[in-house]
């Protein structure tokens, strides 16, 4: 008929290549003897830190960083899955704001923020005797700009995950068929992440959006980012919450939030969340 338009439906996942990819990650795990995962609480590392728990045992550890870039909620959220899954778990302090390099916030301040928390987890491995160090990259990500892979690889990290050729969707997937309460947790990332490049990352900044953004998320609202442009805020939300901030009370609520934190102008995003939107600027 014409005019009709037929919407593409996403193919479902595999079960038998799925069982295979999970079956290769362990294998990985296992031959990596006595491990470190540095372990955000995402999606992705939890179901990492799950993974290497269950193959290893004792012989793996979860390690967070103490960093003012990583929410309060976050850290608590990290805590809660570890106690749910019983693997081990320590926080290491992190120093990325003693860096300039860091706090000038060009396009490698990812990379500084991941040398420095690789710098931190080697020397714990040293101490504590671990062979290696393996983070939640996945295969997804290999197609994005982050230099934090480039600090990686100069640390000899390990992406078991992307080795085994996981994609996100896959690693959501297995999470959920293995009652992991993160299967369907929001993409999240470092709060440094919602500043554009080339205005300085300050630890008040850093509090500034990290308020914003737990009480945007009183509001109801579940997958969304704060971005810090100086004296404005535009808030990205994902498309399928957008219409539940396109309303005038939602509008009232929403400068009540940011109004108090300093903010001159308050906006909503209308092409919505997008991983990575700040990247744009880089052409």
């Amino acid at each position: 008929m014409a005019g009709l338009v037929t919407l593409a439906v996403p193919a479902p996942l595999d079960p038998g290549l799925l069982d295979a990819k999970q079956a290769r990650l362990f294998g990985i795990l296992r031959d990596l003897g006595r491990i470190i995962v540095a372990y955000s609480g995402g999606t992705d590392s939890a179901y990492l830190a799950w993974a290497a728990h269950r193959v290893l045992a004792s012989n793996a550890i979860a390690v967070t960083a103490d960093s003012a870039s990583i929410p309060a909620s976050h850290k608590r959220d990290a805590e809660e899955f570890a106690r749910q899954c019983g693997f081990l778990h320590e926080y290491i302090a992190t120093y990325e704001f003693e860096n300039p390099d860091y706090v000038k916030n060009d396009k490698n301040r990812c990379f500084h923020c991941k040398d420095e928390l690789f710098i931190r987890l080697s020397a714990f491995a040293v101490e504590r005797g671990y062979d290696h160090i393996v983070y939640g990259v996945n295969r997804d990500d290999l197609g994005d700009y982050r230099p934090g892979q480039n600090a990686a690889r100069i640390h000899e990290v390990k992406a078991p995950l992307a080795e085994a050729d996981l994609t996100k969707k896959e690693i959501r997937e297995l999470s959920r068929r293995a009652g992991l309460s993160t299967w369907d947790r929001p993409a999240a990332a470092c709060l440094s992440s919602r500043i554009p490049y080339g205005t300085p990352v300050t630890t008040r900044t850093i509090k500034t959006i990290e308020e914003g953004e737990e009480a945007i998320k009183s509001l109801g609202f579940r997958q969304f980012r704060v971005r810090f442009h100086g004296e404005l805020v535009r808030l990205e939300i994902a498309p399928d919450e957008l219409s539940k901030a396109m309303t005038t009370p939602m509008f009232a609520a929403i400068t009540a939030v940011f109004k108090p934190l300093g903010f001159l102008y308050v906006t909503i995003d209308l092409e919505g969340y997008r991983q990575g939107s700040l990247n744009a600027a880089l052409g």
